[in-house]
């Protein structure tokens, strides 16, 4: 999507939709920024507001037909003064994008007003205009016959005193959403496409285009590596697993941050097989890789002076002939016996051995996100991914670039009594430990196989996609994990 930055006349406004984001109107009048663009639709803003066909709610949406340009304004509500953050800037922008789609216009120019944007510095406001905007015009139709219309260019309008702010914060913006939609996009390709080869192919794609240096690991390799963990839930399938590597180096020797991010592109449960019943959406079980390489993608516009690592474990999860089962028992590759009671947890395994792998960087610090369990959307519903660590100050530092993200993460303990359920009478640790607080017991399993570095780990399933439309997001997957991802970066980046 083409993006800029202007100072514009309301009456001068090119695009046919002139998008206006502007807060709860309290007294049922409009803000004063808006009384020149209300005479040039001659009075039909103001006689909107006084009916009280719009009062600037959250997400409400009015369109008004000026008789001259603009062709059309789609007036969209932020909320109530203490709903003015940045996250409601985004989350408006996305609405205003799905409306402008819906109304079948390419482009839109998108204003909010001073009033509206309550304390939000004009360069956050430019970031996240832009990172809602394509947020909400995400649509995903390369497997159709079908092209539909999309929106291809967003004006942002400024007055001459934040027109450089807003333009910082747009470059910003677009880079994180770029990674935003090559994440999506991953997510929402079927497992006969999106394979653990696929993600190999888009890792070198993106070390070509942004100078990373990417390394695959190919099975011969991983078995060298002795990551037998990974290799026991890739023997049930005829893809190969791959253990991706990308690294953007750009601070000299310093101490990388490094992104772990669970590539399982399909899940059938192997032995432990699932039942049928939405089995289609276990595509989505590589979501963290996702977000991985959704980073990596951002990084490469940001270019930000910090070293980053990715590593990505990625193979399907099938039942055959040549499947792990219940009861085997692997040893990964920090040498620890796993016994294996449930196949469906697969996740854990192939991420046991990428921490383990970890440790060969000496990394500042290291986060996981993967679809780990199902317990987690019984605790947290879809609103909230769970936060699990092993150094506090490194769980909060990742809470709040959540927040900078508008991805909402909720702190979960891991209490040494968790520990006691995978106990296991003949291997080191099994990888389940019954139904009770099943989403910390995955993420004491994680956290044995972290060694000497701090860490958090990111339980994404209940937020890695969407069954249902919302009005700021499409039905189908959110590209979860890049906005957190990148801000924490440049958070240690020094922004």
């Amino acid at each position: 999507m083409n993006s800029s930055v202007k100072v514009v006349l309301f009456e001068r406004v090119s695009p046919p939709i002139l998008a206006v984001i502007l807060g709860e109107l309290k007294t049922g009048k409009l803000p004063t920024s808006l009384l020149s663009l209300d005479s040039v639709t001659g009075g039909a803003l103001s006689r909107l507001v006084a009916a009280g066909d719009f009062t600037g709610k959250r997400d409400q949406v009015a369109v008004v037909y000026p008789p001259k340009r603009p062709k059309r304004v789609v007036l969209v509500g932020l909320g109530e003064q203490v709903e003015m953050t940045r996250g409601a800037v985004r989350r408006a922008a996305a609405v205003a994008a799905r409306k402008t789609i819906e109304l079948e216009a390419e482009s839109m120019a998108v204003f909010i007003t001073p009033e509206g944007r309550g304390g939000v510095p004009p360069q956050v406001v430019g970031q996240m205009l832009i990172e809602g905007a394509v947020q909400g015009a995400w649509q995903f139709s390369d497997l159709k016959s079908e092209d539909p219309k999309k929106l291809r260019a967003v004006e942002i309008l400024a007055t001459r005193e934040d027109r450089a702010d807003m333009e910082r914060g747009r470059r910003v913006g677009k880079a994180i959403a770029s990674g935003h939609v090559l994440a999506r996009n991953l997510q929402v390709l079927p497992g006969n496409v999106c394979t653990p080869t696929y993600l190999a192919s888009v890792a070198r794609k993106l070390g070509k285009a942004y100078d990373h240096r990417v390394t695959v690991l190919s099975r011969q390799h991983i078995e060298k590596a002795q990551m037998n963990a990974l290799l026991a839930v890739a023997q049930g399938s005829q893809q190969e697993p791959q253990f991706i590597i990308l690294e953007h180096r750009a601070a000299g020797r310093k101490p990388p941050l490094c992104f772990v991010g669970k590539g399982i592109t399909f899940d059938s449960g192997g032995i432990s097989i699932k039942p049928s019943e939405k089995m289609e959406e276990m595509k989505y079980d590589m979501s963290g890789a996702a977000a991985v390489l959704g980073l990596f993608e951002a990084l490469g516009h940001l270019k930000p002076k910090v070293n980053v690592v990715g590593l990505i474990p990625t193979t399907e999860n099938l039942p055959s002939g040549t499947a792990v089962k219940p009861g085997d028992i692997v040893r990964g590759m920090l040498g620890k016996s796993i016994e294996i009671i449930n196949t469906d947890a697969e996740g854990r395994l192939i991420l046991c051995d990428a921490l383990a792998y970890a440790r060969k960087y000496k990394p500042a610090c290291v986060i996981d996100a993967a679809t780990l369990t199902g317990s987690v959307v019984i605790a947290l519903g879809h609103h909230a991914t769970g936060l699990m660590g092993n150094d506090d100050p490194l769980v909060e530092e990742v809470r709040r670039a959540g927040d900078l993200g508008g991805e909402r993460c909720w702190p979960l303990p891991l209490w040494d009594e968790y520990r006691e359920q995978l106990k296991s009478d003949i291997a080191d640790i099994k990888n389940v430990g019954g139904r009770p607080a099943g989403s910390l017991t995955a993420g004491w399993f994680l956290r044995e196989f972290v060694d000497g570095f701090p860490w958090a780990h990111l339980d994404i399933a209940g937020t890695a996609w969407t069954d249902a439309d919302r009005p700021d997001l499409a039905k189908g997957p959110t590209g979860t994990g890049v906005r957190l991802f990148t801000e924490f970066v440049m958070g240690r980046a020094g922004g």
